[in-house]
């Protein structure tokens, strides 16, 4: 199963990684965790990228749009031997962080038409205004009026789209943890009786 954490900069991804990844180890699951942009040379080149100062120009959206999917062909064969292990992959970000962050969606879609889609989606949704409490604004894409832009991306995402969740990941760190089991436990066999 390949379970993907989603959301605006800001929203506790790589946080709640970490304890979904815990959580299901001492499940009895083997896990994966693994981040876009990946460690490839690509995905290097990547984050050099997203922290200049002309990262958000149109020009460079499309450069991105296609590092972003050569990024995710990398990965994919990874991912498929993970599965083939029966390890489930928790991923921080997936081909959905494309369409909410870069624009020309149909165009985004067709780069990645064999990138490996996730299982379940989970989308933490934060308001902007607490992205910009939360975030390091050391990249481009840490501002307000994008950040709105982005979500509503997500939320548009979210509607058109059944393998998405959304928790409301303005709650605190224990009871965004708990809402993210919740949702992930009923596909995985897990009662979610005892899930706090």
């Amino acid at each position: 199963m390949y379970i993907c954490l989603e959301g605006i900069d800001g929203a506790g991804k790589s946080t709640q990684l970490n304890y979904v990844g815990e959580w299901l180890i001492e499940s009895g699951f083997k896990v994966r965790k693994v981040c876009e942009p990946t460690n490839s040379d690509v995905g290097k080149l990547l984050r050099k990228l997203l922290k200049s100062p002309d990262a958000n120009r149109e020009d460079m959206q499309k450069v991105f749009g296609l590092l972003f999917a050569a990024d995710r062909l990398i990965l994919k064969n990874e991912l498929e031997k993970y599965e083939e292990n029966n390890e489930i992959i928790i991923s921080d970000r997936s081909f959905y962080s494309s369409l909410a962050y870069q624009i020309h969606q149909d165009w985004i879609n067709s780069l990645n038409k064999y990138a490996k889609k996730p299982d379940l989606v989970i989308l933490i949704d934060i308001t902007p205004d607490l992205a910009m409490k939360r975030c390091l604004k050391d990249d481009t894409f840490e501002n307000k009026s994008f950040l709105n832009d982005v979500r509503e991306n997500y939320l548009k995402l979210l509607s058109k789209n059944e393998n998405f969740r959304k928790v409301d990941g303005s709650n605190g760190e224990n009871k965004v943890k708990s809402d993210i089991k919740k949702a992930i436990a009923p596909l995985l066999g897990i009662c979610i009786g005892g899930i706090r």
